[in-house]
């Protein structure tokens, strides 16, 4: 349909402050007007959107959609379905596939296979180094025209500070960002975070210190280099206050936590519970209280899903052998309000539902910048002429996660209400990817 109309929707829009009931016009996949639609305008479907929120689309900075070489655990048809069933519009794969994202032909492969299914804009993270071993330079200039946004080593760390250095400095050349998840690679090969209850279960112990010695590491390479850093899915209070430090002393440095670190800790471990194994890996009570006060201001700029579907095979293993992972892109619009407190209420507080919004729209599209394109101006906001990537939900709808039910092909989460208990607020409604359906609940109120 080339025109849509959705009428009576609370519109919020964190980037310019945005918050009110109106009206949304979209025509030929960008959005015509805001608030007051002209009375000559005709669409070609209605949707009454009262009572619902009306917001832009949401941006996922670390998604694996298991494709190519891992169809088993998930296919790139079922993840971008459950990412539109999320509200997710745009979202940054990793390079760790099979074969590994270091050839423009497999980008240019990737991205057309998720422009055909129409689902949900896909980012892809070129390889840092070839085939993730940390020995050789991929071509990032040829992956960049292929469609890769940055560049990445996945879980893989570099162990060759050398290497690293010269990666850097070559990102930096070319303006390109490197996306790194901060972990020694001699100290980070636990199973579980170093404290109490690995002790307890006799689990081998992730320090902190694998996480800030890392970051102490990409701080001065950042320092040395000029390049533009975006650490990935920090998990503790210490690394909280080293990314706080760096940009305070205006280094160029972004950071993201995950949804599973920002509301869990290693006490939801319980009796080996292997859904609970994830990277990295969950860390105590006062972690997730920094990491949650560290969204809040600003230190870290979003929240991610860290969707990783595992298969059944990979996932029912003694706690140490299991795959770590979870799938989470349906969760995180949910999850975002839970953390900013905007959950079970029929229309929350404007302050805290525009920082649930926020960290999933404004923070992450500030994180990928001038890597965006043309998209840069529009995406992750609601304005007049910009791309139509809207998400319509219902914050009143409360459910509890049950695994079957998932879209993902991978049904391992830790928030499902078996072993966590939570109950969730917000089901998305409809999910628009320029203009046109890329999900649609059967309890939206719609007319022709």
């Amino acid at each position: 349909m080339s025109k849509i109309l959705i009428k009576n929707g609370r519109l919020v829009d964190p980037a310019s402050g945005l918050d009110q009931v109106g009206d949304l016009a979209i025509t030929s996949g960008r959005i015509g007007a805001i608030g007051k639609v002209p009375a000559d305008f005709a669409a070609d479907r209605v949707i009454d959107a009262t009572g619902l929120i009306v917001a832009p689309g949401l941006v996922d900075l670390a998604a694996r959609l298991r494709e190519p070489g891992h169809e088993h655990e998930g296919m790139l048809e079922s993840e971008l379905a459950a990412a539109a069933a999320g509200g997710v519009t745009s979202v940054v794969c990793l390079p760790d596939t099979d074969p590994t994202l270091d050839e423009p032909g497999l980008v240019e492969m990737l991205k057309l296979r998720a422009r055909k299914l129409s689902r949900c804009r896909l980012f892809p993270l070129g390889a840092l180094t070839r085939g993730l071993k940390g020995e050789t330079l991929t071509e990032m200039a040829e992956l960049v025209e292929a469609g890769c946004i940055g560049f990445s080593q996945a879980e893989v760390a570099i162990k060759d500070t050398l290497v690293l250095q010269r990666a850097m400095q070559y990102a930096a050349t070319f303006g390109y960002t490197v996306w790194l998840r901060p972990q020694d690679p001699w100290l980070g090969k636990g199973v579980a975070a170093s404290g109490s209850v690995a002790t307890r279960l006799g689990l081998s112990g992730v320090p902190v210190s694998a996480e800030t010695i890392a970051i102490h590491t990409l701080i001065e390479l950042v320092r040395a280099t000029g390049t533009r850093l975006h650490l990935c899915r920090i998990s503790s209070a210490a690394g909280v206050e080293l990314v706080r430090q760096a940009k305070a002393q205006g280094l160029p440095i972004t950071a993201d936590v995950s949804i599973n670190s920002l509301l869990l800790t290693d006490v939801d471990i319980g009796y080996f519970n292997a859904v609970m194994r994830v990277t990295p890996p969950l860390r105590q009570g006062r972690d997730r209280d920094a990491l949650q006060a560290g969204l809040a201001d600003g230190t870290l700029d979003a929240l991610v899903s860290d969707h990783t579907p595992v298969s059944e095979d990979e996932k029912v293993l003694p706690f140490g052998e299991a795959e770590p992972g979870a799938t989470g892109l349906e969760l995180l619009l949910s999850l975002a309000l839970k953390w900013a407190g905007a959950d079970h209420q029929a229309q929350p507080a404007a302050d805290k539902l525009r920082r649930a919004l926020s960290v999933v729209t404004q923070g992450p599209v500030k994180v990928l910048g001038d890597a965006l394109g043309s998209l840069s101006s529009s995406a992750g906001r609601l304005v007049p002429g910009g791309v139509a990537d809207v998400v319509v939900f219902d914050p009143a709808a409360r459910w509890t996660v049950t695994p079957a039910e998932l879209v993902s092909q991978g049904k391992h989460t830790p928030f499902a209400f078996e072993t966590t208990g939570f109950e969730l607020s917000g089901r998305v409604r409809l999910t628009l990817v320029a203009g046109q359906v890329a999900h649609e609940s059967a309890a939206l109120n719609a007319s022709p």
